[in-house]
């Protein structure tokens, strides 16, 4: 009986387990009467990448297997960051590419990866899938520097492994070269010669398309800052992107597997360590919330940093944390017209343009001044 693909006016897990018992039977012919359970669809807004975990049992040898899996599932509406390439319109597409190659090196602890579906006819959107890491991952809301079991439950032991952990993690990525990773698709020259300055045309551009006409005076005067002050001879490498403990699963307060490659870029790799510290600053100064005992400061994390990847951060670290909170705040303009959309903001309550991001980044380019 065919199995009709899941919309998103269709979100009962019975309808994606069907089409997840089929897809999966076709990508893995080798595994005898397999049978996909325990479909388990977490709430989502649909702006971002939806994520549904599932079981699977086959029959193995004399008795059955079974394993966890997480689908990755593109938004109605694309990802939020901006396209590096034409390669990169599907952020699924995208994500499971750098994923498997970063996978493939086992330098950095990532999922097991499994199979792309480009064929939006399957689960009413493009998606990937992979195995399920066992660990805990940080709340982005209550932050995790406010609530959650960095607060309640981890020692201040607890918690300076983790952020090392963290840190070590992405200067292993960084000493990866993308040309042994077959990443060069990502360069937005398409010439081999990707540089930062193109990633500052391609904010202003995203920036120009996104706000339509509207004024954001602290965009425009952050894009114009970062021109101004770009740090010469910074290195280009990989960019995993969205650098931050809450894109990490933990084993045991250490880092089990790096995720959310949407943002990835060939960009100076600084552009990660910067955007760390930006979410370390907006978790702790900006909420008001004290420093857990245990946390590294900002500078010691750019110091662990620094000693991973074997060199100092290209220029100041504040020029990395405003490029960061610049990133940040043009993505929250697309986000919230996205809310305003689906009618969970209006025109007059639209957080596009003011928003705790774009405070946050006019008090890092009123510091910088």
């Amino acid at each position: 009986m065919a199995t009709e693909a899941p919309t998103k006016a269709v979100r009962d897990p019975e309808s994606f387990r069907g089409a997840l018992d089929a897809w999966m039977r076709r990508v893995h012919p080798d595994r005898a009467g397999l049978r996909v359970h325990d479909v388990d669809m977490p709430r989502s807004t649909g702006f971002s990448n939806e994520t549904v975990f599932f079981r699977a049992t086959w029959r193995e040898g004399a008795g059955e297997r079974t394993e966890r899996f997480v689908a990755r599932i593109e938004p109605r509406d694309g990802g939020l960051f901006p396209e590096q390439t034409p390669a990169c319109a599907v952020s699924v597409g995208v994500q499971h590419r750098i994923m498997s190659a970063i996978a493939a090196s086992g330098v950095v602890p990532m999922p097991p990866m499994g199979a792309y579906e480009p064929d939006a006819s399957v689960l009413g959107s493009p998606f990937f899938a992979m195995g399920f890491v066992e660990g805990r991952v940080p709340a982005d809301w209550p932050r995790y520097s406010v609530e959650g079991f960095l607060v309640d439950e981890a020692t201040p032991a607890e918690r300076e492994r983790m952020v090392t952990s963290g840190l070590d993690a992405m200067a292993a990525l960084h000493r990866l070269d993308p040309a042994t990773l077959d990443l060069g698709w990502l360069d937005p020259s398409g010439r081999g010669r990707p540089t930062f300055a193109m990633q500052l045309d391609l904010y202003r551009d995203y920036c120009a398309r996104e706000l339509a006409g509207r004024p954001h005076p602290v965009m425009t005067r952050a894009l114009d800052w970062l021109e101004t002050y770009e740090p010469k001879g910074a290195p280009m490498g990989l960019s995993w992107g969205d650098a931050r403990l809450g894109n990490m699963i933990w084993q045991d307060y250490r880092c089990a597997a790096v995720c959310d490659w949407e943002a990835c870029a060939l960009s100076p790799p600084d552009a990660d360590i910067g955007w760390w510290v930006m979410f370390d600053r907006m978790s702790f100064d900006d909420l008001g919330a004290p420093r857990l005992a245990g946390f590294p400061t900002r500078e010691q994390m750019v110091a662990r940093w620094e000693e991973g990847v074997g060199r100092k951060v290209a220029g100041d670290i504040l020029y990395w944390e405003i490029f960061g909170a610049m990133r940040f705040c043009a993505i929250m303009i697309k986000l919230s017209d996205r809310f305003l959309r689906a009618g969970m903001q209006t025109p007059e309550t639209s957080t596009a343009v003011d928003n705790p991001v774009t405070q946050a980044l006019s008090r890092l380019l009123d510091a910088a001044d």
